[in-house]
């Protein structure tokens, strides 16, 4: 029986070995990829960066004097030039200013004394009865009042002035912004109590990073309110700071918007600027791979089609593409679909046309 078996086996097995194909391993077919050609294409680029506007001309308002605030006749609004804005208590000033026309009555009264005496000497020595001595002194003492007097006259215009000093008025037509200080409170000299925006040009005031205008921008910019950007209105780079903001590391850029823009002080606007256009090479994400931790694409080698790595260098990331620094010349052929599982060296397939 086993005998039997035993055969059968061998039977089946020269027949499956009769059935199998005698023919040699087959090479195995090329991987289709999707390629691209790298060329030189115009890129503007451009961003849109957020700020808001204010007054060309912004002053901060502030007594020359210390004292209690006694009145403050304005809230945060618009003023007109000259307008009184707050009163600080001026009952020390006006001390000042009594004592002042005080010794200016004293000093005209001892000028008019040796005004006479000099008068007086200058008769007698005429007629030869006085020294030409006495006369000096009598003059000396005539320029020594009049000088006194001088003296006099300037503290008090200068007393006059610090009496109105008590009164904080607005410089120009205006808008007051903010409002710093309260009845009651005693204010220092140089100490700010209004800040005042005046009326007329006004600037939409941005904070950027600094690499944002490194390059040339072309032509003007627009600047659109927030609440409606449909509405752009052009706009002109005015001023671009020279320094870098420590605490934030942005430079502040000033654009210069008309007086006649229907833009109110301290509205959030976005302004968007295009730089020169230049011509790149652009690859699609798509394209992108990884040699030794740095980016990388597969280059198709026309005469053989096979495909190797090569490090690139990026210059900035767009939507759906990338930009080709350094690494990949024009006219090279670049997978862009299919760049998984490929080996150096090893052969693909792809559309000739699309390489042309």
């Amino acid at each position: 029986m086993r005998t039997i078996l035993v055969a059968t086996a061998i039977a089946c097995a020269v027949g499956l070995g009769s059935c199998s194909d005698e023919r040699g391993p087959t090479e195995p077919t090329a991987r289709q990829v999707g390629v691209v050609v790298a060329k030189p294409e115009p890129l503007v680029q451009g961003g849109a960066v957020t700020g808001e506007v204010l007054a060309r001309v912004q002053t901060d308002l502030s007594f020359r004097v210390s004292g209690k605030i006694i009145e403050r006749l304005v809230e945060v609004g618009h003023v007109k030039a000259g307008q009184l804005l707050a009163r600080i208590d001026p009952e020390e000033q006006k001390a000042e200013l009594d004592v002042a026309a005080a010794n200016l009555q004293s000093a005209e009264a001892q000028q008019t004394q040796a005004q006479l005496a000099y008068d007086r000497q200058q008769s007698l020595f005429r007629t030869q009865v006085t020294t030409r001595a006495a006369l000096d002194q009598a003059q000396e003492a005539l320029l020594t009042a009049q000088a006194s007097t001088k003296s006099a006259q300037a503290l008090l215009e200068t007393a006059q002035d610090t009496l109105s000093y008590t009164e904080l008025k607005a410089d120009a037509d205006g808008m007051i912004t903010a409002r710093n200080a309260e009845v009651g409170q005693v204010a220092q000299a140089a100490q700010v109590v209004f800040t005042l925006a005046h009326d007329g040009d006004r600037d939409a005031v941005f904070e950027v990073v600094e690499s944002a205008f490194l390059r040339p921008i072309d032509g003007d910019g627009t600047v659109a309110l927030l609440s409606n950007p449909s509405q752009k209105i052009a706009a002109k780079v005015r001023e671009i700071s020279p320094t870098i903001d420590s605490s934030t590391g942005t430079i502040k850029v000033k654009v210069a918007i008309s007086s006649d823009a229907p833009i109110p002080l301290g509205a959030p606007v976005v302004g968007r600027f295009d730089y020169v256009s230049q011509d790149v090479i652009q690859l699609p994400w798509s394209a992108m791979t990884s040699k030794d931790g740095k980016p990388a694409v597969w280059i198709v080698d026309p005469a053989s089609s096979a495909v190797s790595a090569r490090a690139v260098d990026v210059s900035g990331y767009e939507t759906g593409r990338f930009i080709v620094k350094s690494g990949v010349s024009e006219g090279e052929v670049v997978v862009a679909d299919g760049t998984k599982f490929l080996r150096p060296g090893e052969i693909v397939s792809y559309v000739k046309e699309a390489s042309k």
